[in-house]
């Protein structure tokens, strides 16, 4: 039996335009014409077509279905195991993207509600990168304190977010007297500005300790956009990172050898 060209188009789901070029690529040239020279596809033309959709539905390119289509015995076993190689890095960079996206919605909700003035009054030249925020996200992605920060934020009143602004305005300025005045990294007034940093984050977020501060110094050191959530660009000094993630460094030390200050209560 016979089918014409708008025939295997309804039933194949296919356009008859598809067909054509089909037939003009050399990949499925129907196997008899009609008297008025139209085509006619047979049993084994639609068997054709179904192993062509086959592949395009795995994302094959018709020139790769035309070589397994040549000799589908030797070629199509190979093929389909890249395929299946490549599809399953595929899934996990879509599963990945959407990780992401996920991650981002949260951290554009945790943001409290602030007019544009508002957020500059409050937060004056700290700006939170979106990209980094959530790439912070995912890595933190399964820790505990990463989700009770996250609530907090978003718990923060307007209010809760000068006060705590306030706070790391004034440390700022302590930290870069420090280092303009050269106190050592791992004198005294270096690390108890380390301290202080430490418990502000376990004060305004999440328990914050020694081994996890190292961490977090340790991005500021290796990614400006982490750093410029405690000190502004335009406020930077070569080597105020660097400076900053040793004093931090060494107050854990401390805490190591029993010395620093107890955790505040949390607010």
């Amino acid at each position: 039996m016979s089918y014409s060209v708008g025939q295997v188009s309804a039933f194949a789901g296919v356009t008859v335009r598809t067909l054509h070029h089909y037939d003009k690529a050399g990949l499925l040239s129907p196997s008899g014409r009609s008297h008025a020279g139209y085509r006619l596809y047979g049993e084994a033309d639609l068997a054709r077509l179904q192993q062509i959709l086959f592949y395009r539905e795995l994302g094959f390119s018709l020139d790769e279905i035309a070589v397994i289509l040549k000799d589908p015995q030797a070629n199509a076993l190979e093929q389909l195991r890249d395929r299946q190689r490549r599809l399953g890095e595929e899934i996990a960079r879509l599963k990945r993207l959407t990780e992401v996206a996920e991650r981002a919605i949260e951290v554009q909700q945790t943001g409290v509600a602030l007019t544009p003035q508002e957020r500059f009054e409050v937060f004056g030249e700290i700006a939170f990168d979106l990209s980094y925020a959530t790439e912070a996200a995912l890595k933190w992605a399964d820790s505990e304190g990463q989700r009770t920060s996250m609530a907090r934020a978003a718990a923060h009143t307007k209010e809760d977010w000068r006060r705590l602004m306030g706070e790391a305005t004034a440390w700022r300025g302590e930290l870069l007297a420090a280092f303009d005045e050269g106190e050592p990294s791992d004198g005294e007034r270096a690390m108890d500005l380390a301290e202080e940093h430490r418990l502000h984050i376990s004060r305004w977020f999440t328990s914050c300790p020694p081994d996890m501060h190292r961490r977090i110094a340790d991005d500021f050191v290796a990614d400006p956009r982490a750093f410029a959530l405690v000190v502004p660009p335009s406020r930077q000094r070569p080597g105020l990172a660097a400076y900053l993630g040793r004093a931090v460094h060494a107050n854990a030390a401390r805490h190591d050898d029993g010395g620093g200050r107890t955790e505040p209560p949390e607010e």
